[in-house]
């Protein structure tokens, strides 16, 4: 169940993503008056799920259909070098039957059975689709590729703005519905860092209190790994027994943390209040109670939850004493630790033990937050992708595809946590998206501005043979992506 609330949660996103991405070409292009012969959702490879279109005047439905001929038949011939090649000739529409969908030039919306993206096809434009069959006839005033350069930017620059837009529109409900609720820097610092091997290897310790990042405070506690990873940080300043001293990273630190399987090499410790005790466990038959404060181990001093985690498991199968603090007394209570290694007792929520930042906003505050937000996750994500491209980090090495990305999302479906992370999908659309490859928009942006500045026009053969490029280069960042994680399932 809790794979299908992950899957539905993740095909639900996609779709709006998706969506509202090629709806942004389709509004840039209608208003320039340029024909978008598909409007589609999923693809139609072969066939589509359904389909409807305006024709004569009446909308047309189909459903599980396969997809409409062209509007072109196609004869082979040899040239003069004795090479194959195609013909495309018009077939005389008049001839067709009055309710035959090519009579009509308005768009065909429809839903394809591959769910997994979806496409405008722009009539007069070299695309994925690789239809050449339009290409091969004189350009229309109607066309793509007869418009003036500034327009045809524009439209292809749509799809990526309304990708942004749509996460400053989540980002404005949720701040104005929710606001914002975070741990702040200076409260962790009541008890210190807890560190894993990877953050001990760092050079810092159990206890440090982290006051600056590069000689700059990080506000938000959950900021600074991020801050580390993307800024490339150099030093780490901290307070540790009372003493003020910069720990100075390692030159590959970056490298580790990427690698590392585990993001949290760095946490807050905090005690170990129980929240909630477990029938039937070892706590529960030693007297354990909520409220309790559990202090030790044995003879081993366990002050935090941290503490007593790293030390529980080496008592497996044995008789223990769990020391505790219970008002103003200290009591030693006798358990029998099973094999799982846990006693059963659940730890209080942060809550309990730190004072979390709240800021609410009306919505007419929300709208500059929002935006605020919007352009530090642009930053922090195109920080992300510069890193992948880098190969000293080796951070090619945690791209992700599907599967990494379906498990972002919670395992309930929690209506704020799915737009949380639509909107931060949405920034990743946008900035993989507005790339300079061909095949993605960014690659076709490039050559408009190409255009623009020498007033030179790349050949439509041109654009065809990068086309046919940019879609080899993104089947491998897919091929990448999806082949890291299967590595990691089998690791």
């Amino acid at each position: 169940m809790t794979i299908l609330i992950k899957v539905l949660q993740f095909f639900l996103s996609l779709s709006i993503l998706i969506f509202v991405h090629e709806l942004g070409h389709f509004l840039a292009a209608k208003a320039f008056k340029t024909r978008v012969d598909k409007f589609y959702l999923f693809f139609d490879w072969g066939f589509s799920l359904f389909r409807c279109k305006k024709v004569n005047g009446k909308w047309r439905f189909k459903f599980f259909s396969k997809n409409v001929p062209e509007k072109y038949t196609v004869t082979e011939y040899r040239d003069a070098a004795g090479k194959k090649q195609k013909n495309y000739d018009p077939i005389d529409l008049s001839t067709l039957p009055e309710d035959d969908w090519r009579r009509s030039d308005s768009t065909e919306y429809g839903i394809g059975w591959f769910p997994l993206g979806g496409y405008n096809k722009i009539a007069g434009m070299v695309d994925e689709s690789m239809d050449k069959s339009q290409m091969k006839q004189p350009p229309q005033p109607w066309e793509f590729r007869s418009k003036p350069a500034w327009q045809r930017f524009i439209i292809m620059v749509a799809g990526v703005f309304m990708n942004v837009v749509l996460a400053f529109a989540i980002y404005i409900g949720l701040l104005s519905s929710e606001g914002e609720q975070y741990l702040p820097t200076a409260e962790v610092n009541k008890y210190g860092i807890s560190v894993d091997s990877l953050g001990y290897e760092l050079g810092l310790r159990d206890g440090d209190k982290i006051l600056a990042i590069d000689g700059e405070y990080v506000e938000k506690f959950q900021d600074i790994p991020m801050q580390i990873i993307l800024n490339k940080a150099k030093t780490v300043e901290v307070e540790r027994e009372r003493k003020k001293m910069t720990i100075n990273l390692p030159d590959d630190a970056v490298t580790k943390l990427l690698s590392s399987q585990d993001p949290n090499f760095i946490s807050f410790r905090v005690p170990f209040m129980v929240a909630d005790v477990v029938e039937n466990s070892a706590a529960k038959a030693g007297g354990l109670q909520v409220g309790d404060v559990i202090i030790g181990i044995n003879d081993i001093q366990t002050p935090y939850y941290q503490d007593f985690v790293k030390n529980i498991k080496r008592f497996k199968n044995e008789d223990i004493e769990v020391k505790v603090v219970r008002k103003t007394d200290t009591l030693a209570l006798a358990m029998h630790l099973p094999e799982e290694g846990v006693i059963g007792a659940y730890l209080a929520p942060i809550s309990s033990c730190f004072e979390l930042e709240t800021k609410d906003y009306t919505f007419f505050q929300a709208i500059p937050a929002g935006f605020s937000k919007t352009i530090s996750e642009l930053g922090d994500y195109w920080k992300q992708v510069k890193l992948i491209f880098n190969p000293k980090t080796k951070a090619y090495e945690s791209v992700g595809g599907f599967i990494s990305i379906g498990k972002i999302f919670p395992d309930t479906w929690i209506w704020s946590m799915f737009w949380r992370m639509t909107a931060f999908l949405s920034i990743a659309l946008a900035v993989m998206n507005i790339l300079p490859i061909p095949a993605l928009d960014g690659g076709h942006i490039l050559f408009l501005l190409f255009e623009i500045i020498t007033r030179r026009k790349p050949s439509d053969k041109f654009m065809e043979v990068a086309e046919m490029v940019g879609l080899v280069l993104v089947l491998g960042l897919v091929i990448l992506a999806n082949g890291n994680d299967i590595i990691r399932l089998f690791k």
